[in-house]
C-alpha cells in the first residue's frame, strides 16, 4: 500500500519501467498480476491525492474526454510524401540522381524498413509530449493529443529538453488486427480491410477510450524539427538554424540521429543499417533480406525506406513540391496471379457470423500454394458481382491472407453461377439475421457458437467466472458436460473431476465460482446474453430503464433509451424472439437483481453544456467527471448552445468564440464555489 507522496512517485517510476521492458523491448520484468497490483495500489493514491497525480503515470494513458472533433495543428517543420520506386531499374535511376545533385559517391545511405500505418508527428517541448498531429496536407494535421497518449509506446516524457519533432509510423500487429476484427464482427461493426486502416481508424477516434483499448505500436522513422523545412513561427528563424546546426554537428548521419531518438525510450524496428553509395549490392541485398522476413515479423511492411546518412547533404539535395530528393520508399511487389474460382463454402465463426470463403483452383503464390480466399462478406460479393467459375485475380503477401481483387468479366462463358446470400445457418438450420454486410446466426444452441458464448458470458464484464477460460470451455463442450449456458448450473463436482487435468480441488473451485454468479447485478446478465450491439454501456442503459424484465417490454419501447437506434432495437427483438425461454431461465437460475434507483439531486449544472478552456488547477478528466456527476453534459467545442465557458489560465481560442457568440464565462475558482455550494461545503 502506498502510504505518501515519496512512495507514489516511486512506484510511478517502477510502473513506467516495467511498462517499457514491456511494450517497448518486448522483455517483460514482471508478471501481469504484478504489475496489475501496482497499477491498482497507484490508481488508488492518484484517487485520493488528486492534486498529486504525475501527468506521466500510466494510469494516464486512457483519456475520459470524448471530443466532437478534432482541432487543426500546423506542423512546426512541414511532413512531406514520399518518393516510391518500384523495381531495381527505378531505384537506380534515384541513386543516380542524387549522386548528379551531391556530385560525387562518397558518402552512405541510412536504411530502414517502411512501416504501412498512419504516420504521427510527435512534438515534446521541456521533455514532455505537448502535441501528436496526423500528417494532414503536410502542413497542417489533425490534433490527436488525447489519442495518442493512450499508445504505450509512445512516451511521455523523454530526456531531451529541447524543442524536437519525433516522426513515426502508429501501427498494430498483425495478430491484434485479427482479434480486432473478430471483435468487431462478434459487435456487428464493418472490419477493417488491412491493418493499416486499423491503425489510422483506431488513431482518429473522438473517444480516446477506443483508442486506448487498441493495441497500437509507434515506431519512429524520422525527425522534424530542427531538421525538415521550418513551417511556422511557432520558433523564431535564428532559433530554428541554431537548433539545426547544433542536431548536424552532433549526430552527423541519420543513423546516429535515430540511434538517439531510440535511446530516448521509444520502440526501435526489427531491422535497419548503413550501406556506402558505390555499393548497391549491400541496398539490394537488404531489400532482399527485408522480403525474406516480412512474412515472420509481426507488423506490416510495405517496403524498405533508403536515405541519405549524411545529415550535412540534406539542404544540398533539398525538395520538390512534394517530397525530400534524399529519401525513397523502395516498395515491396505486389504478388498476384490469375486463377477460377470453383466453389464457396460459408464458414461460423464461434460469435455466429456467417463469413463466406472462396474455394480456388489451387495457385502457387510467392512460393505458397493458395487454394482458398476471403470474400469478406455477402454484401462484398454483390458489389464485385463475384459468381462461382469465375477468373478471379488473387493477391497473396505476408501482411494480408489471399483476397479476390478483381474478376475477370471478359472471361466469362454464361455458365458462371450467381452467390445467394444464406437464409440458414449451414450448421444448426436455425433463420440468421441478415444486417447487410453482417449475416449471423442468432441461435445461441448451435455448435458453432456454443462455446464462444460460453467464454464470453464467463468474461470478467458479464458473469465473470473465474476458472472457466477457452480450454475449459472447449474441454466441457467436447465430453458433452455443456450445450448451452444453463448446462453450467448442472456441472456437479463428480462431472469435472472425470475430466483431464481437474482435481478435486479444481473442480469444487470451477462449481463455487458458478454459484457465486448468483444474485449479480442486472446490466452483468444483459451482458453475458451476447446480444449483437449491446455491449456493457447499453447493457446498463437497458437494466436502468426496464431492469430485468427488459425482454417483456416491446420493441418500439427501447427507443426511448439515449443512443438506441434501429440496428440495435432490432437485435434486440430478434434475440428475445429466439430465446425468450432461455432468458427465463437463465434468470430463475442467476436470480440477477435491478439496479438500485438514485435520487437525482439538482444542482447549478444540470443539464448544462459546458466546455472547459486553459490550464486548471487539477485535470480536466477529474473537472469533467465532477461536472458530470452534478449533471452537466461536459464538450469540446463552443457554440451558441453552450451554457457555460470555464477558463483556466491562458485560456485559448473557445474563450474568445465565448466572448463573441454572448456564452457565459465562468472562472475556475467560481466554478469551485459553486460546486462547493452544490455539494452542501
Amino acid at each position: 500500500m502506498i502510504k505518501n507522496h515519496e512512495e507514489y512517485k516511486k512506484a510511478v517510476e517502477t510502473l513506467k519501467k516495467w511498462a517499457y521492458y514491456y511494450y517497448v523491448l518486448d522483455n517483460p520484468l514482471v508478471t501481469d498480476e504484478e504489475y496489475d497490483k501496482l497499477y491498482r495500489e497507484v490508481e488508488k493514491y492518484e484517487k485520493e491525492h488528486p492534486d498529486e497525480i504525475d501527468p506521466t503515470s500510466p494510469t494516464q494513458r486512457v483519456g475520459d474526454v470524448v471530443l466532437e472533433g478534432f482541432e487543426k495543428a500546423r506542423h512546426i517543420t512541414k511532413m512531406w510524401s514520399m518518393e516510391d520506386v518500384f523495381d531495381e531499374n527505378e531505384f537506380k535511376e534515384w541513386v543516380q540522381r542524387v549522386k548528379r545533385l551531391i556530385g560525387h559517391d562518397k558518402f552512405s545511405f541510412y536504411i530502414e524498413p517502411k512501416f504501412d500505418g498512419a504516420s504521427l508527428n510527435l512534438v515534446y517541448k521541456n521533455g514532455r509530449l505537448i502535441r501528436a498531429e496526423t500528417r494532414g496536407d503536410g502542413e497542417i494535421g489533425e490534433d490527436v493529443t488525447l489519442n495518442a497518449k493512450t499508445i504505450k509506446t509512445i512516451p511521455l516524457e523523454i530526456e531531451y529538453k529541447n524543442l524536437i519533432e519525433i516522426r513515426g509510423e502508429v501501427v498494430i500487429k498483425k495478430e491484434d488486427f485479427d482479434k480486432l476484427n473478430e471483435e468487431r464482427i462478434k459487435k456487428g461493426e464493418p472490419t477493417f480491410a488491412n491493418p493499416r486502416n486499423a491503425a489510422a481508424g483506431s488513431l482518429r477516434q473522438l473517444d480516446p477510450k477506443i483508442t486506448a483499448s487498441r493495441p497500437l505500436l509507434f515506431y519512429p522513422w524520422g525527425v522534424g524539427y530542427p531538421i525538415e523545412v521550418l513551417n511556422s513561427d511557432e520558433v523564431s528563424h535564428e532559433q530554428y538554424e541554431k537548433d539545426k546546426n547544433e542536431f548536424i554537428e552532433k549526430f552527423k548521419t541519420y543513423k546516429k540521429l535515430m540511434d538517439f531518438v531510440y535511446s530516448l525510450g521509444f520502440k526501435e524496428p526489427p531491422k535497419r543499417g548503413e550501406c556506402l553509395a558505390d555499393d548497391l549490392e549491400c541496398v539490394l541485398r537488404k531489400y532482399n533480406e527485408f522480403i525474406e522476413i516480412r512474412d515472420s515479423l509481426p507488423v506490416m511492411l510495405d517496403g524498405m525506406v533508403v536515405k541519405v546518412n549524411e545529415l550535412e547533404l540534406l539542404d544540398k539535395l533539398g525538395y520538390t513540391t512534394k517530397y525530400p530528393r534524399w529519401m525513397v520508399a523502395y516498395k515491396f511487389p505486389a504478388v498476384e496471379k490469375e486463377t477460377i474460382l470453383k466453389d464457396v463454402v460459408i464458414q461460423v465463426g464461434r460469435t455466429g457470423v456467417l463469413t463466406p470463403v472462396a474455394i480456388l483452383e489451387p495457385v502457387e503464390i510467392g512460393g505458397v500454394i493458395v487454394e482458398r480466399a476471403t470474400l469478406h462478406n455477402f454484401d462484398e460479393i454483390e458489389r464485385m458481382d463475384i459468381r462461382i467459375g469465375d477468373h478471379v485475380i488473387v493477391i497473396r503477401s505476408g501482411d494480408v491472407i489471399p483476397k479476390i481483387t478483381k474478376v475477370l468479366y471478359h472471361k466469362r462463358t454464361g455458365k458462371e453461377k450467381p452467390i445467394p446470400r444464406p437464409t440458414h445457418c449451414p450448421v444448426c438450420g436455425s433463420e440468421v439475421l441478415d444486417e447487410g454486410a453482417i449475416i449471423k446466426c442468432q441461435n445461441l444452441a448451435c455448435p458453432a457458437r456454443v462455446v464462444n458464448t460460453i467464454i464470453y458470458a464467463a468474461s470478467k464484464n458479464c458473469l465473470d467466472i473465474e476458472g472457466l477460460g477457452e480450454s475449459v470451455a472447449k474441454l466441457l463442450y467436447e465430453k458433452g458436460l455443456v450445450k448451452d449456458i444453463t448446462d453450467l448450473f448442472k456441472l456437479k463436482v463428480e462431472d469435472l473431476e472425470r475430466l483431464p487435468g481437474f482435481a478435486r480441488k479444481k473442480a469444487e473451485n470451477l462449481i463455487n465460482a458458478i454459484q457465486r454468479v448468483k444474485g449479480i447485478d442486472c446490466w452483468r446478465f444483459v451482458n453475458a446474453l451476447g446480444i449483437e450491439h449491446i455491449g456493457e454501456v447499453a447493457s446498463k442503459k437497458i437494466c436502468e430503464t426496464f431492469g430485468i424484465d427488459f425482454y417483456k417490454h416491446k420493441p418500439e419501447e427501447f427507443y426511448k433509451i439515449e443512443g438506441f437506434g434501429p440496428e440495435m432495437v432490432k437485435s434486440i427483438a430478434e434475440y428475445i424472439k429466439v430465446n425468450k425461454d432461455k432468458i427465463e431461465k437463465l434468470i430463475e437460475l442467476i436470480q440477477p437483481k435491478n439496479p438500485e434507483k438514485e435520487e437525482i439531486k439538482e444542482t447549478p449544472f444540470t443539464g448544462k453544456t459546458i466546455v472547459l478552456t486553459g490550464s486548471m488547477s487539477k485535470p480536466r478528466s477529474e473537472i469533467k467527471e465532477i461536472l458530470e456527476n452534478l449533471g452537466a453534459h461536459v464538450t469540446n467545442s463552443v457554440s451558441k448552445k453552450t451554457d457555460f465557458v470555464i477558463v483556466g489560465e491562458d485560456p485559448g481560442s473557445k474563450y474568445e468564440k465565448a466572448k463573441k457568440l454572448g456564452v457565459k464565462i465562468l472562472k475556475e475558482e467560481d466554478m469551485w464555489k459553486m460546486i462547493g455550494e452544490a455539494n452542501g461545503n
